[in-house]
């Protein structure tokens, strides 16, 4: 928990939250977010998020949530894009009188919102959850990068400071020049739902997984930014050497009739939450994790608090959480012969196994979310008091 000090000044902030997705899909950003805020309101602090809305949302949003007018994306319904700042948000905004904004997706609704609080003098406080100057590349729109990179500068340029979720991933910001105050907001995991007794060898029995049968796990939205390509060609190969082996998916998303036509003997459990989500990720028996788009990793760290070792693409995220060769392996992006060599040696090694799964599950244990989330309040706090405003 928050120190007392910490908690003090904490009940003296008010955060405008913006986000470009808060609980309409389900994944770790808006997971976070909603941690975030559940762990504000403890503290005393007042929060009012604004995000697009839908009519039926994946989960109930924590705290006072205000629609955005915004419009479906194209090919990605599931997607909604905050456009404009309409009065009616400008009025609540100046009802509501934050002492700092948080922005944590870089869309028009949100470019908006920094001019306002700029107007101002409020400070701005940007989270950076997703590599989105990687995705033009799964859609063969690679040559559309460096342009993406310089919006995404001059955007991040205008907040008076960044938090990203991981180190490796913050040295990338840096390194790309998107500002020069960055600092950690880290991921935390439940160890009450994740943790290596969830393991429940009948459900395994249930989705037609034997007891003694090695499982290759996926865990994640199903988009092709994920490495669903990557994950199949990797399998192909697997299959090829004879490597015996099942596969277990586990998420929802609009690339699943792809991924189930590449993989058509694995077992696709679907979306997951809560207990049930713990549940499939102790079946497990090795988590397969080829993205490069994270930037922190929460399915690597959920799995390593299951005790499942990980074999993951050496990118942001996964390279700050896994220790290679001693709770997992990290391999170069997109090696599918090297990921197939990681992958051969879990399978055919139970001892190795084991012991790189009880090495994550030992590491995972310093990921508190309080901790973390009292360290995003503390750089609220910060900003608040460079602009001498009261906090």
């Amino acid at each position: 928990m928050a120190n007392t000090s910490a908690s003090a000044r904490t009940d003296q902030l008010r955060v405008a939250l913006f986000s470009g997705n808060y609980n309409m899909v389900t994944d770790g950003a808006n997971k976070a977010l909603n941690r975030l805020v559940g762990y504000l309101l403890a503290q005393g602090a007042a929060v009012r998020v604004y995000s697009p809305t839908v009519a039926e949302p994946a989960f109930a949003p924590t705290g006072d949530l205000v629609s955005l007018p915004s419009f479906a994306l194209p090919g990605r319904a599931e997607y909604r894009l905050p456009f404009r700042l309409p009065g009616r948000i400008r009025r609540d905004l100046a009802e509501f009188a934050p002492n700092v904004v948080h922005v944590s997706s870089p869309d028009p609704a949100a470019h908006r919102v920094v001019s306002w609080a700029r107007g101002r003098g409020l400070p701005v406080l940007a989270s950076v959850h997703t590599r989105f100057d990687t995705y033009p590349r799964y859609y063969n729109m690679a040559w559309i990068e460096p342009l993406l990179t310089a919006l995404l500068r001059r955007f991040y340029r205008r907040c008076d400071a960044l938090v990203a979720p991981s180190e490796s991933f913050a040295q990338v910001l840096r390194d790309q020049r998107m500002n020069y105050d960055i600092s950690l907001w880290s991921r935390g995991v439940d160890r009450t739902l994740f943790n290596p007794q969830r393991r429940d060898a009948e459900w395994r029995r249930g989705l037609g997984l034997a007891d003694d049968e090695v499982v290759i796990g996926f865990l994640g939205r199903l988009v092709m930014e994920k490495g669903l390509d990557v994950f199949a060609d990797t399998i192909d190969e697997l299959v090829q050497r004879g490597i015996p082996h099942r596969v277990l998916v586990v998420g929802e998303g609009p690339a699943r009739g792809w991924f189930e036509a590449r993989l058509p003997q694995a077992v696709f459990a679907g979306f997951q939450g809560g207990a049930d989500l713990g549940r499939a990720v102790a079946a497990m028996d090795v988590l397969f994790n080829p993205s490069i788009t994270e930037t922190f990793g929460n399915v690597t760290l959920e799995a390593m608090a299951c005790g499942v070792p990980v074999v993951a693409a050496e990118a942001t995220g996964s390279e700050s959480l896994v220790d290679d060769g001693r709770s997992g392996r990290l391999i170069r992006p997109g090696a599918i012969h090297a990921f197939a060599e990681a992958l051969r040696g879990y399978v055919e090694d139970a001892g190795l196994r084991a012991a790189h799964g009880a090495a994550g599950a030992a590491r995972a244990g310093d990921f508190s979310w309080d901790r973390i989330n009292q360290a995003v309040a503390d750089t609220y706090l910060r900003l608040v008091r460079a602009r001498g405003r009261p906090a």
